[in-house]
């Protein structure tokens, strides 16, 4: 492909990555008007006043971690997927380790979702003195079932039941190990009617590692036909263009999304908890929460937290009531969440910004996946997977590419006569670009033929991005160098600085490829942008996923070899013309001579 489109297609995915980073300040999902409410149950409280003053403006800013009780008493149910902690206090979900996924590359201990939190998974918060700080009874318990009670203010019976799928559980969505069935039914014990307003608390999200950007880090909730997403730019002000005074917008304590709500999901670059209700619920709350520190990022580590708000439960006198649905606490597995019956799989967030859409991530990411984890279960490793997938890539868009680089090297050798023709009618331009067109037609040159790779590999370079970027399998897999697919490889650091190799390499297979490829331009100010591109290309890249970084590399590496072989090839329309047809003959052999004489 000649150089101008390439720098067409590098300044468009350099535009992509910059819409996939920053659009999410730029258009929030459906804004609501913000909500003010009193602290109480109903909102997570403040944090104390022993560590902020009433007056600080962070004390509503920021949901209240849940203090630590003492006296609490839990019940563990495992299988062999987690092992789900319940707790007196709210007769709730505390936390779920995820026995498959250790918390660090160098441990062995679990990851613990929902671990620093400001309630329980599950917990009520809808009726004030009816939260997580209610004590429960423990009426049974068994390997795979819980059950607690208790009586709020001698007019309300609460029943709370919690059950999980022993053992491995089954392939299909529905009886999935992460999946934990919940029911809680409300008995009124009075002689008149009550209604109460129901609330409940989805878990708290935060930073995966010191490398997280926190891209992915964000609550979704889905109405039947598409996820809205908040994330915590919706919530913090400012906006894109906040540096330079437009789009300012001032901080929210919370941010809320009205609406149908089939399921709401809390979720951070590989994990998420999504409850999905037996009936919808009607929006989704959402808050921001001060966490402590990460070891080795400097930046405040900030995470959210978000309650779905379900129709309130009206109990006329001795009546009672239930609420049910099913929690997911577990990794964003696309083989796994496609299964299930409302599309948990939306959690992926394939389809969120305006580039995955108009090139077809949705549909795209999907499918490379099922093939990548098809090709995974064949060689056994995740970073062989993805070099089989890239030559699979380069296969498929190989006519496309072996095309554009034909039409690339014709149009370097026609350079000379498009200037002349330049020269020649330079005071007549429609002449010139009928001559010019003329020449095209002459040596078969399409003038578009550079763009039409670009056009084809651009969605796929997408799709592949937001597919590994959000992969939970690639977490601490290792592969060459690198000990985890899902973060770069850093090898050392010089002065703070991380030295990350495979970027570094996608560099100098980005030099090689620029140096190979025909250039039909002299325009200066394009050969000096195309020496930068290179440069600018691995400082943005530098610090994404290795299987990115890698994908890029051996991309580069099977383009280099195919550029190699495409410059040694002899064009067909170069070819020498057809050798003139032979005299006729006679049957021995000897020429027949025309001797017709010519009309005058």
């Amino acid at each position: 492909m000649d150089k101008k489109n390439t720098i067409i297609g590098i300044l468009l995915l350099i535009t992509a990555f910059a819409v996939m980073y920053y659009g999410q300040q730029v258009a929030p999902p459906k804004p609501a008007p913000e909500i003010t409410r009193p602290v109480g149950e109903n909102q997570a409280p403040g944090p104390a006043q022993s560590t902020l003053p009433e007056s600080s403006p962070s004390n509503a800013a920021f949901a209240a971690l849940a203090e630590t009780n003492t006296d609490a008493s839990f019940v563990t149910l495992s299988n062999d997927f987690i092992t789900a902690r319940f707790t007196n206090y709210g007769g709730a979900l505390r936390d779920v380790a995820l026995r498959k996924y250790s918390r660090s590359e160098k441990s062995a201990e679990p990851y613990v979702f929902n671990q620093v939190h400001t309630a329980p998974m599950l917990a009520l918060n809808g009726l004030a003195g009816l939260g997580y700080r209610m004590r429960y009874e423990l009426v049974s318990s068994s390997a795979t079932e819980v059950v607690y009670r208790t009586v709020f203010e001698n007019r309300i019976e609460v029943t709370r039941g919690y059950r999980i799928v022993p053992g491995a559980g089954s392939a299909d969505g529905k009886q999935d190990p992460y999946r934990i069935h919940h029911e809680t039914t409300f008995r009124n014990l009075t002689d008149h009617t009550s209604s109460l307003p129901v609330t409940l608390n989805l878990g708290t999200t935060a930073l995966i590692s010191a490398t997280d950007v926190g891209l992915y880090l964000n609550v979704a909730a889905y109405d039947g036909d598409g996820a809205q997403v908040i994330d915590r730019g919706n919530l913090e002000g400012g906006g894109f263009l906040s540096w330079i005074g437009l789009r300012n917008n001032p901080p929210k304590s919370e941010f809320v999304q009205p609406g149908n709500t089939v399921w709401g999901a809390v979720k951070n670059q590989f994990f998420t908890s999504i409850y999905t209700p037996a009936k919808p619920g009607t929006g989704i709350t959402v808050r921001r929460v001060e966490l402590p520190p990460i070891a080795g990022n400097s930046r405040a580590n900030t995470g959210l937290t978000a309650t779905m708000t379900l129709e309130p439960v009206s109990l006329a006198p001795a009546a009672e009531s239930a609420i049910s649905g099913d929690l997911y606490v577990g990794p964003k597995e696309y083989a796994r969440l496609s299964k299930f019956e409302q599309r948990q799989d939306k959690v992926m967030q394939y389809d969120r910004y305006f580039f995955n859409r108009i090139f077809f991530s949705g549909l795209i990411a999907p499918f490379m996946y099922s093939i990548m984890n098809w090709m995974h279960g064949f060689v056994g490793n995740w970073g062989l997977a993805i070099v089989l997938m890239t030559l699979l890539l380069k296969v498929v868009t190989l006519p496309f590419t072996l095309a554009a680089s034909r039409s690339a090297k014709r149009m370097q050798k026609i350079q000379p006569e498009m200037q002349a023709l330049r020269e020649k009618y330079k005071d007549n331009p429609q002449k010139m670009q009928k001559e010019t067109m003329a020449l095209f037609k002459k040596h078969r040159v399409n003038p578009m033929g550079g763009c039409l790779p670009i056009f084809i590999t651009m969605p796929l370079f997408i799709a592949f991005f937001v597919m590994l970027q959000g992969t939970a399998e690639l977490r601490f897999q290792p592969f060459l160098w690198t000990g985890d697919l899902s973060a770069p490889d850093t090898v050392a650091r010089i002065f703070g600085l991380p030295i990350n190799i495979m970027p570094l390499l996608m560099g100098a297979t980005m030099i090689v490829q620029m140096r190979l490829t025909p250039s039909p331009s002299v325009d200066n100010a394009q050969v000096k942008m195309m020496k930068f591109m290179p440069v600018i290309f691995t400082l943005i890249c530098y610090n994404f996923s290795c299987a990115l970084a890698l994908y890029s590399t051996i991309n580069g590496l099977f383009t280099i070899g195919q550029q190699l072989v495409v410059n040694r090839m002899k064009d067909p329309a170069e070819s020498a013309p057809a050798a003139q047809a032979a005299p006729k003959t006679d049957r021995k052999g000897r020429p027949i001579i025309n001797v017709t004489p010519k009309k005058k």
